[in-house]
C-alpha cells in the first residue's frame, strides 16, 4: 500500500539520512521533502536521491502559513515527520528569532494543518536538551521534567508541548522523539564532530568550550533513522520516545580521538571562553522504545566515528562548498572574537 510521508526540513543531516534510509526500504513509499534550505539545508545531501520516482521536492518555510497549507493541498500527505528546525545553540544565544519562528510558530502551523487534513501520524522530531543538564549520576527518561538551558532548547521545548496539546485536545496521533547527539555524514561543520575533522585535516585550531568536560551521549545517525522509523510505523499514539546509545564521552575526548584517528597532535587543541548557559552532561535511558518496540542501536562507536572521519575526508568538495559560506564568517565571529 502507498503511504504519502511529509519529511520537514529533509535537507538537513538527520532528515536526509532519514528520507535515504526509508527510500532504501520502502519501494511504495512517496517521501516529500519540505525544506525552506537555510544555511545548514544542502540539495547535494539528496543527490542520490534526484531520479528516484518516489522522491519529490518542494521548497518551502514551515514558518509560512501559505506555504504549508500548499503543500498539504498539493500532496495530501499521510504521514509528517518533522525535523524542521533550527538547531544550533550558539546561533541561539546570539539572536533567537528565528527559532522562536521556525521551531514554535512552526510547528503549530504544521499541527494545524495536519489536523484539517487529518493525517494519520504526526512524528515531531526533538532532542535530549529539553531536559536541561545531569549531574555526574543519572539518566533523561521520558518522564523527566523539562528544564531547557538555552534558547535553542527553550524553543525546542515550547514545540514538543505544543505537539502534546495537539494530542490532549484534539485527539491528533502524535509521537516525539528526543534523541543524543547525531554524528555521521552530511552534518553541517559547525557541529563538534564534523567541526573538529574539518579542522584538523586542514591544521587549524580545534576550538573546545571550557575545559572539555562537558559529557553528551553519542548516536550515530542511521541508528537514530532505524528508531524514527519504528516509532512512525508502530509508536503508540501521544508517547514519547527517547533514542540513545548509552556511549557517554567527554568532549575532550572526542576531540582527543579524533585527532588520534588522523595522527594530528593534540598541540591543535584550543580552549576557548565556555559558552553561556553550557549543560554540563546529558545521558539517556532509551529502555522504553526498546523494551516497546524492541529498538537497539547497531552501530559501535569506534566503528562509526572511523567512516565518519573517512567519509569527510573522502568528501573533501562537500566541505569545500560549505566553507565558503557564512560557516567561515560565523565562526570567525565566535571564536576569533573571544
Amino acid at each position: 500500500m502507498n503511504k504519502i510521508i511529509m519529511v520537514t526540513g529533509g535537507a538537513g543531516f538527520i532528515g536526509s539520512n532519514f528520507i535515504k534510509f526509508m527510500l532504501n526500504k520502502y519501494q511504495d513509499y512517496k517521501i516529500i521533502n519540505f525544506d525552506k534550505l537555510t544555511y545548514a539545508g544542502n540539495l547535494r545531501n539528496l543527490s542520490s536521491a534526484e531520479n528516484n520516482p518516489n522522491y519529490y521536492f518542494v521548497k518551502g518555510d514551515i514558518a509560512s502559513e501559505k506555504d504549508v497549507k500548499s503543500i498539504f493541498e498539493e500532496f495530501s500527505p499521510d504521514y509528517v515527520v518533522n525535523f524542521a528546525a533550527e538547531t544550533h545553540v550558539d546561533r541561539s544565544i546570539m539572536d533567537s528569532t528565528a527559532f522562536i519562528m521556525t521551531n514554535v510558530v512552526g510547528t503549530q502551523l504544521l499541527l494545524d494543518s495536519a489536523r484539517t487534513n487529518q493525517i494519520k501520524k504526526f512524528v515531531h522530531i526533538s532532542t535530549d536538551e529539553v531536559y536541561g543538564s545531569l549531574g555526574q549520576e543519572g539518566t533523561f527518561n521520558e518522564n523527566s521534567p523539562i528544564k531547557p538551558n538555552s534558547p535553542y532548547s527553550a524553543s525546542k521545548a515550547s514545540s514538543d508541548l505544543l505537539v502534546r496539546a495537539a494530542w490532549k485536545t484534539y485527539g491528533l496521533n502524535v509521537n516525539i522523539t528526543r534523541c543524543s547527539n547525531n554524528y555521521g555524514p552530511l552534518q553541517f561543520p559547525e557541529k563538534l564532530i564534523p567541526l573538529m575533522i574539518n579542522n584538523a585535516n586542514n591544521n587549524k585550531e580545534l576550538p573546545v568550550y571550557g575545559n572539555g568536560t562537558n559529557v553528551r551521549d553519542w548516536i550515530h545517525v542511521e541508528d537514530h533513522c532505524s528508531a524514527i522509523d519504528l516509532v512512525l510505523h508502530e509508536g503508540v499514539p501521544g508517547s514519547v520516545y527517547n533514542i540513545g546509545a548509552d556511549n557517554e564521552w567527554k568532549n575532550i575526548e572526542i576531540v582527543k580521538t579524533i585527532l588520534r584517528h588522523m595522527n594530528k597532535p593534540e598541540s591543535l587543541i584550543r580552549f576557548v571562553t565556555d559558552r553561556p548557559g553550557h549543560d554540563l552532561r546529558y545521558a539517556i535511558d532509551s529502555s522504553k522504545i526498546q523494551k516497546d518496540l524492541g529498538w537497539k542501536p547497531q552501530i559501535e562507536f569506534s566503528d562509526g566515528l572511523k567512516s565518519t572521519i573517512d567519509w569527510y575526508l573522502s568528501h573533501s568538495e562537500w566541505i569545500e562548498e560549505i566553507v565558503k559560506g557564512d560557516y567561515v564568517n560565523y565562526y570567525k565571529q565566535m571564536y576569533e572574537e573571544r
